[in-house]
């Protein structure tokens, strides 16, 4: 098992909960249940939004969250984040004065779940970005991590109904974050490699979520240059990812993968026919193990 800087924590009481039900038989059963709650952020002293989380490491998900709305850029400098647990509230200050007043007038239903919104324009920086072209993908590496990925102890397989997202170097997982929407996770770990400084050009994203538009600008807003995704796509996340020249994959279980974007970057360094296969509910099997 690779060491991990950041990773789920199954057996943390305050991010589940044990709920009495009767199965299919009529029978009593004890199940575990992911815990959400309302966690209010605050930019300075201007309210920004209500998100449903489960909780953990509010600082990197405030951090993460305004970096990719484009409410902190690089000349921002955070004097301080305020967490008020009885409140359900996070401040984030910095030493410049922000007024989002029209950003937040165009507000944005997403496709993330659990009603994941964002302000203003979603394509704002995106056009300017240019990733790293000399970044590389082995076919080798993507076959490690999702199997590390996916035998890693975790909410998900503790109780389900969670997403989770991972930052990889190589074949080796970095930071693994978990939450009701992918977009929370992936603003997790955004925040988390702004507040510690890790850089991004060499880096592998991972999401259990679907490709979406909102997942690929946040990738490539952050400066990372291949995602990876154990589900599906949708045509505008495609159409992004190939306008930016990151490289996408979806449908990535056992020895199968497809990429629709940025193929160049990939390294076919590994016989798949050696790879076995995943079969369906493997990643709840692993959970035993």
């Amino acid at each position: 098992m690779s060491d991990y800087i950041v990773k789920p924590d199954p057996t943390d009481s305050r991010l589940t909960a044990r709920i009495s039900g009767i199965d299919q038989n009529g029978d009593h059963q004890e199940t575990s249940v992911v815990v959400e709650r309302p966690l209010t952020l605050y930019l300075n002293g201007q309210e920004i939004v209500t998100m449903m989380t489960i909780g953990d490491y509010p600082d990197y998900l405030a951090v993460g969250y305004l970096l990719n709305q484009n409410m902190l850029g690089p000349q921002d400098r955070i004097l301080g984040i305020d967490f008020d647990e009885d409140l359900d509230v996070v401040v984030v200050r910095t030493d410049r004065k922000t007024d989002f007043e029209d950003k937040l007038r165009r507000k944005t239903l997403t496709s993330g779940c659990a009603q994941g919104t964002a302000f203003g324009d979603l394509m704002e920086r995106f056009d300017d970005i240019r990733l790293p072209g000399d970044a590389v993908l082995k076919t080798s590496w993507l076959y490690a991590l999702t199997k590390s990925v996916n035998t890693t102890p975790s909410l998900y397989l503790e109780a389900g109904a969670i997403h989770g997202c991972v930052l990889a170097q190589g074949p080796d997982p970095l930071l693994y974050m978990e939450d009701v929407g992918r977009h929370n996770a992936i603003d997790k770990i955004a925040g988390y490699m702004a507040m510690h400084e890790i850089a991004a050009a060499d880096k592998i994203f991972y999401t259990t979520g679907r490709l979406t538009s909102e997942m690929v600008i946040k990738t490539v807003q952050m400066g990372i240059p291949i995602l990876i995704s154990r589900s599906g796509f949708t045509v505008w996340g495609v159409e992004l990812a190939r306008q930016a020249g990151l490289t996408l994959i979806g449908r990535a279980r056992g020895h199968r993968f497809l990429a629709l974007s940025g193929t160049q970057r990939i390294l076919y360094d590994a016989d798949p026919k050696r790879v076995p296969a995943e079969s369906a509910g493997s990643r709840r099997k692993a959970s035993s193990a």
